[in-house]
């Protein structure tokens, strides 16, 4: 049986974890997610992002990495929370961008990164789960976390920008880009299965048009 690696890219409250999460229970694939409850920066840099962003990016970079090393080592396909590349393509640069992320820091940090990535394995597949900052800022609230609350349209804006920016030159693996808005992958097992279908035919070298319904 062939082994994949499947990443799960897209903004914040597009529903990676929730898909991650069930595509893992549904083919048996073994799973990682995104460093949130246990990460030890994170609240801190939803209350001073300036002084906590390096710290933050470069938790997130060693994170990430053991996350495919270790999916890697596992004899199981693998589906991930987000992908290593979104930390300095989307994220860092947006730091670097509002000021919070001086040039100096931004620059050590990417210089690390790239020599991080060189050693990783290229993932089979990228999903890219898209909503509208609308339909995020929604989801947001709903979830309710406190270290959130912050987070406003202008930023998530700003994101959905550089994602469309990066992908536009990503080709490290096929992108398979699904409208989250119009899927609910918790309630509607229909819905899940027909993601899960889509993935299995991207990997499978099949040609798969964006997903919107």
């Amino acid at each position: 049986m062939t082994k994949y690696t499947v990443v799960v890219a897209g903004n914040i409250g597009a529903g990676k974890t929730s898909l991650t999460e069930r595509i893992g229970a549904r083919l048996g694939w073994w799973t990682g997610y995104e460093s949130v409850s246990d990460n030890p920066y994170l609240p801190d840099f939803y209350g001073d992002m300036r002084t906590w962003s390096f710290h933050l990016q470069v938790f997130f970079l060693g994170h990430r990495a053991d996350q495919y090393l270790e999916a890697a080592r596992d004899p199981r396909s693998a589906i991930l929370d987000r992908s290593i590349y979104e930390d300095a393509y989307i994220f860092a640069r947006a730091l670097h961008h509002m000021g919070n992320l001086s040039e100096r820091d931004y620059l050590a940090y990417r210089r690390l990164f790239e020599i991080v990535v060189q050693g990783l394995p290229r993932p089979g597949l990228l999903v890219y789960l898209k909503a509208p900052v609308s339909t995020l800022i929604e989801r947001i609230h709903r979830r309710a976390r406190n270290m959130e609350t912050g987070i406003s349209a202008e930023y998530l804006s700003l994101l959905d920008t550089f994602y469309d920016e990066w992908l536009k030159s990503f080709d490290l693996c096929p992108v398979l880009t699904i409208r989250s808005d119009d899927l609910d992958f918790v309630h509607q097992p229909q819905h899940l299965e027909t993601v899960v279908a889509r993935i299995q035919d991207k990997l499978a070298g099949k040609e798969v048009m964006d997903l919107r319904g």
